[in-house]
């Protein structure tokens, strides 16, 4: 079954700052450009960091603050308390910046996006060299493929490719991404997979199954007694 990678998706044209950007001229690229975060690279272009537009608005969040500070400061506090007193990249990134490989597994990368909580990610290459960066728009994308698409993957990869079954046995239906299966395969085992590698199919939301089989091969075979 075909599978989009990262670099399927990615923007290579990247917007870059490095470590001694002044805070200035990072909030003039985000406006300019209309993104809400950059990467830090060095004179190899590996990426250091990542500035986002929550890195920047720290300023504002700790402008009253004074000199004043709490008795007891988490980690996380402090950090963004540091970040409200930077003037350029260096002191505004968040490092090590969460990467991705452009030959990471789309699904992959939508998963690593969100258990850190990150909005993108830099893509990088062996060496830790930029290439390009994802943002959850770019993965969300994959979901505006057409009912038709959807539908014609799933006879050929799935029932034809991937399972040897006759497409003729087998309705597939797809409207606004959901799949319906409904017919006879010829192994009761086959149904949860066919219904797995339907849902594993890239811009299908979910999958609705009313599947019969022919036989029963999950159940242990009888044999005469001698």
């Amino acid at each position: 079954m075909r599978r989009r990678m990262v670099a399927h998706v990615m923007t290579r044209n990247v917007v870059t700052v490095t470590e001694d950007t002044p805070f200035a001229e990072i909030v003039e690229a985000l406006a300019e450009h209309d993104i809400r975060a950059v990467p830090v690279i060095d004179e190899d272009r590996r990426v250091l960091g990542v500035v986002s537009d929550a890195d920047l608005l720290r300023k504002e969040e700790y402008r009253d603050a004074g000199e004043s500070r709490p008795l007891f400061e988490g980690r996380r506090r402090h950090a963004a308390r540091l970040k409200a007193a930077a003037i350029d990249a260096a002191g505004l990134m968040t490092a090590p910046a969460v990467t991705l490989g452009p030959d990471m597994p789309v699904a992959r990368a939508a998963r690593i996006l969100a258990r850190h909580d990150v909005k993108q990610a830099p893509v990088v290459d062996d060496e830790g060299r930029l290439a390009g960066i994802v943002a959850r728009a770019d993965l969300l994308r994959l979901f505006l493929r057409s009912d038709e698409e959807i539908h014609d993957e799933i006879v050929r990869e799935v029932l034809v490719h991937d399972l040897w079954q006759d497409p003729a046995r087998v309705r597939v239906r797809v409207r606004d991404g959901v799949v319906g299966l409904t017919g006879t395969l010829e192994a009761r085992s086959l149904v949860p997979i066919c219904v797995r590698l339907a849902a594993a199919t890239e811009g299908v939301v979910d999958v609705v199954e009313d599947l019969a089989y022919d036989h029963d091969d999950t159940r242990p075979a009888s044999y005469p007694r001698a």
